[in-house]
């Protein structure tokens, strides 16, 4: 049995990314922190297909949940080991620098770089024994270019930009790969609250992507066909950022 693990994987893009992975054969363990009941219909989603699936609750943020969830499930499966990770999870908390409380700052980043330290440190030594594994971080425009409003976001995602880079090198010889992500503007409910007829003029393509399209780019990406593709953050954005 294959095993990849999609951190927030209940909602948008982790959701859709969940359903490629189960059609490219693997058994999906689906994280999630409060949104228990969306978790759930992943897995009975999968499950009526024919998939295999089940879901695993920690808060990426905090290092010692993470830690006895993953070596729970790694003493539950002795023999067998997570060779996908999808660092998905993410949140947005918008507000110019000049208004912006430290909270704020420190919980944006805790998701988004901190939460894939906490996770990927704990699964990549048995992708390296094993010469085989897939890391793929979601990331954003806004880690790329950055954008008013979202200092801590840019921030967060640029930190998991550069992580990415440097982790690729580290285990390059051994068969794993690190890459990156970067949507645009994704028709998900993190960008619900956005003026989306503003920013559809702005976007060469003139529409939001949507989660099925960013998930088939990392559904490749964790594919053996990818296989000489590492340290890359690769856009997804309608070429609103070239």
């Amino acid at each position: 049995m294959k095993y990849a693990l999609v951190t927030g994987g209940g909602r948008g893009i982790g959701r859709e990314t969940c359903l490629k992975l189960s059609d490219m054969g693997y058994y999906v363990i689906i994280n999630y922190n409060n949104s228990e009941q969306a978790a759930l219909e992943v897995k009975e989603n999968i499950v009526s297909k024919g998939g295999r699936a089940s879901v695993i609750k920690f808060d990426v943020c905090d290092n010692l949940e993470v830690t006895k969830a993953l070596e729970f499930w790694k003493n539950e499966h002795p023999d067998e080991y997570i060779e996908i990770l999808v660092n998905n999870a993410g949140i947005r908390d918008d507000n110019l620098m000049i208004w912006m409380e430290p909270e704020s700052w420190h919980r944006v980043i805790n998701v988004s770089l901190n939460g894939m330290f906490y996770v990927t440190r704990l699964l990549i030594k048995d992708m390296l024994v094993n010469r085989f594994g897939r890391i793929v971080n979601v990331v954003s425009l806004s880690g790329i270019k950055g954008l008013p409003g979202q200092t801590n976001y840019s921030a967060a995602k640029g930190g998991v930009i550069a992580a990415t880079k440097a982790l690729a090198q580290e285990v390059a010889k051994k068969g794993v790969t690190v890459n990156a992500v970067a949507p645009g503007f994704i028709d998900t409910d993190m960008t619900k609250n956005m003026d989306k007829e503003t920013l559809r003029q702005q976007i060469p393509v003139g529409r939001f992507g949507t989660p099925g399209e960013v998930a088939a780019l990392i559904a490749f990406l964790a594919s053996k066909d990818s296989s000489y593709i590492t340290g890359e953050v690769i856009s997804i954005n309608g070429g609103l950022y070239t």
